[in-house]
Formats: C-alpha cells, structure tokens, sequence
C-alpha cells in the first residue's frame, strides 16, 4: 500500500505586510486545499494563527509548536487527522531560529519525520544557512528511525546555494 499525502509550508510572515488583508486569503486556501501536513513560519502564538488556519475547513487538525526567537513566537506544525502526530521536538539553528520535527506512523506502517525550518534570512548569511542545514540534517538523523523525512520551510535559499544542496541531497 502506498501512503499518500498533502503537504504545504507558508510563511505567514507574522503580523507583517497587511496580515488583516492577507488572513481571509489564506483561510480560503485551508479551506481548499485541507492539506494532511502543514508547517508554518513566523507563528504569533498569542494570536492563535496557527490554530486559527488549522479550524478553517472541514479537517481537523493538531497543533505542534517550537518557539523561535521568543517563546510567543515561532513555527508550527498541522497534522490532519486521521494522521496521528508523537511529541513535539524542537531544534535550537541559532540567530533566533529553529526546526520542529513530528514523527507519525502512516496506515501502511511506514514512519516518517516531517519538520517544518525557517533559516537565517540576510542576503549575505549563505554560510549561516549552510550552517543551519548542516545541523537540522544531523538532528534529524539523531533521530528515530524512519522510512522517510519531509522537511519543508522557509530556507531563505536561492537553489544554487549551499544549504539548498544539503538538504536536497539528504
């Protein structure tokens, strides 16, 4: 049997470039889409974001956290159910970064690890990011033993630098 799977990422950019205009958008997109895994970036937990675009449309969703630069802030992760999230981890990247890593056991049996990254954005922080890669690789293979990782995320990465090549050889 293969499993098959939905997976999105979005920066929602927290309260920045007109959030208010940008909320119903992004709502009408849960609604639509209804994705099985949803990592977010740049969560204000105060403000409920990632609960509130979980409760849009029909699926019901758990809500995985790992705080970034404060603790009322970071990434998140939505896991539709039937699909059934374990523990959250979170990763400490530096710069006020971080990864959140949920493993779930699929119907077939098979586990996978699914976490969601926001890395070092400057221009000129290649080597952070490089840096960043590095690290959140060597996590997750620290790791329970899996079949498969999907790693999604806001990598602030043009796809000929080197922590893009990192992760898409892992």
């Amino acid at each position: 049997m293969i499993d098959r799977l939905r997976v999105a990422t979005l920066n929602i950019r927290n309260l920045m470039d007109r959030w208010d205009e940008r909320l119903p958008l992004v709502l009408a997109d849960m609604r639509a889409v209804q994705p099985d895994l949803l990592g977010l970036q740049e969560v204000v937990y105060p403000l409920q974001q990632d609960r509130l675009i979980g409760a849009a449309g029909e699926g019901r969703y758990e809500t995985l956290r790992g705080w970034a630069t404060r603790l009322e802030y970071g990434n998140a992760i939505l896991v539709k159910s039937p699909l059934v999230a374990g523990a959250a981890q979170r990763q400490d990247l530096g710069h006020g970064r971080c990864a959140v890593r949920t493993d779930i056991v699929l119907a077939s049996g098979a586990r996978i690890a699914f976490a969601t990254t926001h890395f070092h954005h400057p221009a000129h922080a290649e080597s952070d990011r490089y840096r960043q890669a590095a690290q959140l690789m060597a996590w997750l293979d620290g790791g329970a033993p899996t079949d498969a990782r999907i790693v999604v995320g806001d990598f602030n990465a043009k796809p000929t630098e080197g922590a893009y090549g990192l992760l898409t050889e892992a």
